[in-house]
């Protein structure tokens, strides 16, 4: 398997660490991550992560927050040299975008 397809496994695990703060699913459940793309520096000594997310609304309180957790905890990845974390509206959330596990916990299904 690819470095780059294991960092991104690895920064994968990471965002199931971070929780939406009105939401007991964590965010990767809850369909916020559009995008990871992992690629390798050209020295070949680490990892360049982009993340493209979503909030629940415009008027999320943890827009702010979230980018910010997530960036911390996957620069804290060894093979990980700079994150960086890009939140969109487009498409806007909504229900569909929740895996099947974050749809059951949260009784909609």
């Amino acid at each position: 398997m690819q470095m780059s397809k294991i960092v991104e496994e690895q920064v994968v695990e990471v965002l199931k660490t971070v929780y939406d703060p009105e939401i007991p699913v964590n965010i990767y459940e809850l369909g916020l991550i559009y995008f990871v793309n992992v690629k390798e520096s050209l020295s070949g000594d680490g990892f360049f992560v982009n993340i493209v997310m979503t909030v629940t609304s415009p008027n999320c309180p943890a827009i702010e927050s979230l980018p910010e957790e997530m960036t911390y905890k996957v620069e804290k990845l060894e093979e990980v040299i700079k994150c960086d974390v890009e939140v969109t509206f487009d498409p806007p959330w909504d229900r569909s975008l929740m895996s099947e596990e974050a749809k059951l916990e949260l009784g909609f299904l």
